[in-house]
């Protein structure tokens, strides 16, 4: 009798401890209309705020109104380390400023912040999860498809495909769920591949804003086709830059949240990849879509 309790005991202790080798935290997540995810978060033990998560950033950016009006205490900037309670767990980030963030938000945070985690973006289930290991059903399910993850200084890149007439230019992309729109194509890049910009169908012109308040003039043209892993997307309406670039000294493509909301997302920054799979949001139509395309 007593063996048997001891097995049983071993058994659940086994069970226990595998359960707690595997640890999530889910948090509610929101996107907007404008294609903004958004959480709730607490400042240094003090403030709820509405953040976006942009992967094309780190560490956490405050804009100067919540800073000025809304802050029950004053951040010092640059420098200090601060609380930032995102689910059930406490993280800790420095402060900066900017004029502008995400549509309804009051700042934004970095994919750094989750440094040697596991990040499920998951627009099914609304859910930003946080996981202590890739779950291995993902590996398991061929639904989903697996890009390397390359570093540019502080930001991170995947390779993806453009294609327009009969040519295709191959690399590597800002992955960024805090750009609004579909892609922004960098026109000195396009010309180093050689890719057909004359036939781009121009949709609009107009004048976008940066983080800074800077204003960015912009194409939005007609892209043939951009495929992602393994996964093609068809007449997608793409922004050109002509001007006062996003990054600096940096000639590069971006992909942008009204691309990626389409995918289910595991970000795993333990080993350095991407994983995507299409969610009911996969044939949504697009914002700047052409009539007829």
């Amino acid at each position: 009798m007593k063996k048997g309790l001891l097995l049983c005991f071993i058994l659940l202790y086994l069970n226990a401890s595998a359960q707690k080798s595997i640890v999530s935290d889910s948090i509610p997540l929101t996107i907007n209309e404008q294609n903004t995810i958004f959480i709730k978060a607490i400042f240094n033990e003090k403030d709820t705020l509405n953040l976006n998560f942009d992967t094309g950033t780190t560490e956490l950016i405050l804009i100067n109104d919540v800073l000025n009006n809304k802050l029950k205490s004053t951040p010092k900037l640059y420098t200090s380390f601060y609380n930032l309670k995102i689910g059930n767990t406490i993280y800790k980030t420095k402060v900066y400023d900017a004029e502008l963030t995400g549509h309804g938000t009051d700042g934004r945070f970095g994919w750094d912040i989750f440094k040697n985690k596991v990040v499920e973006i998951n627009y099914d289930k609304n859910l930003l999860i946080i996981h202590s290991k890739l779950p291995e059903n993902v590996e398991k399910d061929s639904n989903f498809t697996k890009l390397g993850i390359i570093f540019y200084k502080n930001i991170f890149l995947v390779e993806s495909e453009i294609k327009q007439n009969g040519i295709s230019n191959k690399t590597l992309f800002l992955f960024d769920t805090g750009y609004q729109r579909t892609v922004m194509l960098d026109n000195d890049l396009l010309k180093e591949g050689k890719f057909p910009i004359e036939k781009l169908e121009v949709i609009k012109k107009v004048t976008m804003k940066g983080a800074q308040g800077n204003e960015i003039p912009v194409i939005t043209s007609n892209l043939k086709a951009l495929k992602i892993g393994k996964y093609k997307l068809k007449n997608i309406p793409i922004q050109q830059t002509t001007g006062n670039k996003p990054l600096k000294n940096k000639n590069i493509h971006i992909l942008g949240n009204e691309v990626l909301k389409r995918f289910n997302i595991f970000l795993d920054f333990q080993n350095n990849f991407v994983y995507l799979k299409p969610n009911h949001l996969f044939r949504k139509k697009y914002v700047d879509e052409k009539n007829g395309i």
